[in-house]
């Protein structure tokens, strides 16, 4: 309660690692009320037909002392990898929606968007697993010892099988003013294709 009172509304960030269900995450959160920051930069695609839900100023996090857009951002949801997550100043409250998903299917996910955008993948599956790997336990390092960060954790797998369960969860960890019936209306386990990781 004091840190809010000291540093506002908190910030609702989900990350994962690319490819894990956080575009599905930032639609269900839109669907309950929760209004997204996002450029429409890059926009929907067969890969991800709802759109990505992506903000390009993210990308500068590693980089930048800049943080006036994450003033504008308290009681929004932003999106940001993984790996970035580390790079967010201590100056503001945050509510972290952080998804989980079999490295194996997003992997094959990945491969999939690749090759639809006609770009190469240069890095073999094993490293890419090794690198991933650091990403979540780096993420995860940084987020459980800083007060600013309130942290729920979230299974791909177990919001497309439960999805009313999830939009609850959701609803309590988010202070309970959220529309459960929206957000559950927006899970389709049709995007996650014959469970082979073809869908983000």
């Amino acid at each position: 309660m004091l840190r809010r009172v000291r540093y506002g509304e908190p910030i609702v960030v989900v990350t994962g690692l690319p490819r894990s269900g956080t575009s599905m995450m930032m639609q269900m959160l839109e669907a309950g009320g929760v209004a997204p920051i996002t450029d429409g930069v890059r926009g929907a695609d067969e890969s991800n037909p709802r759109g990505y839900y992506e903000f390009e100023r993210v990308k500068d996090l590693e980089s930048t002392t800049e943080w006036e857009w994450l003033t504008g951002a308290r009681g929004r949801a932003v999106k940001i990898i993984a790996f970035l997550v580390r790079f967010l100043p201590q100056g503001f409250n945050y509510k972290v929606v952080f998804m989980h998903r079999s490295l194996d299917e997003i992997l094959v996910s990945q491969t999939k968007m690749l090759e639809r955008l006609g770009e190469p993948n240069d890095t073999s599956d094993a490293r890419m697993k090794t690198l991933y790997v650091d990403h979540v336990a780096r993420a995860k390092s940084f987020l459980a010892y800083r007060p600013c960060f309130d942290v729920l954790h979230v299974q791909y797998h177990e919001i497309l099988a439960d999805g009313p369960g999830h939009a609850l969860k959701l609803n309590r960890f988010l202070g309970g003013r959220l529309d459960t019936a929206a957000m559950t209306a927006v899970v389709d386990p049709t995007l996650h294709r014959n469970r082979d990781g073809s869908m983000r």
